[in-house]
């Protein structure tokens, strides 16, 4: 049961692209907050295990391959068999993204296409699909699409795949947000911009940190531990009006 100091209490939430960055700092917060966490990774087994570990162990991990067309529905599967049947919340935070320039030779220009929606869109629809039916049958729950601001303001012509993926999953979240809340099913998107992580580290790296920040107002990057508190604000059983939502977090970068 969930309370004013652990108002996620009893909930059990699948994060997705969970063992660094982003998805690591809600699955920090989500634990924080009284959730038991299901830590997807892909590759980084050492990375979600020392993430379980940080949490006292309160939760689980599981691997899964969203790239892999049939990998979301296997993953889901494996969440539900290790926390015991039943999620009360989705996170989609896993993404790629993609360099590939207008001019690539046109198959690597659809190879980079596919396998960005695939992972940052494709993978993220099954997985709400699959969530839809099971609170369905359990008593509702809720979902996060982890966006991006590229979503909202266009993005750069080297990325065009992130952009239009990111943009496609605000839609699905709206859609579904319109469609099956009468079900008790709570959909919700986050958008933000630029993020501390190590994809921010190497465009400082690469072009400075002046660059990065240029058209921030508020002069700086948000950290992923921002993000992961929104993330927690809005799985709580008190937020049912946030369904439809796209939360922007960019720092007045983008104004709706």
């Amino acid at each position: 049961m969930s309370d004013a100091i652990r108002p996620l209490g009893g909930q059990t939430v699948l994060v997705t692209g969970a063992s660094g960055g982003i998805g690591a700092a809600i699955v920090e917060r989500l634990a924080a907050e009284g959730a038991r966490p299901v830590i997807h990774y892909s590759r980084d087994e050492k990375g979600a295990l020392d993430l379980l570990s940080r949490i006292g162990g309160n939760g689980w991990v599981v691997q899964g391959d969203l790239s892999d067309e049939s990998g979301p529905e296997r993953l889901w599967q494996a969440a539900l068999d290790v926390c015991g049947g039943r999620i009360h919340g989705l996170v989609n935070n896993a993404g790629i993204r993609t360099e590939i320039p207008l001019d690539a030779p046109s198959s690597k220009w659809r190879e980079a296409w596919r396998r960005e929606f695939q992972v940052n869109f494709f993978a993220a629809a099954d997985l709400c699909r699959e969530a839809v039916a099971h609170y369905r049958a359990n008593g509702g729950g809720r979902i996060i699409n982890m966006a991006s601001r590229a979503a909202q303001r266009g993005y750069a012509a080297d990325a065009l795949p992130y952009g239009s993926s990111k943009a496609a999953l605000i839609n699905l979240t709206k859609s579904l947000a319109r469609s099956v809340a009468g079900d008790g099913v709570v959909a919700v998107a986050i958008a933000p911009g630029w993020v501390r992580t190590d994809m921010a580290e190497q465009f400082i790296a690469q072009h400075g940190e002046a660059a990065a920040v240029s058209d921030i107002p508020v002069g700086r990057m948000a950290s992923p531990a921002e993000i992961a508190e929104l993330v927690a604000f809005t799985l709580r059983p008190s937020q049912a009006s946030l369904n439809g939502a796209t939360l922007d977090v960019n720092g007045g970068s983008y104004i709706r």
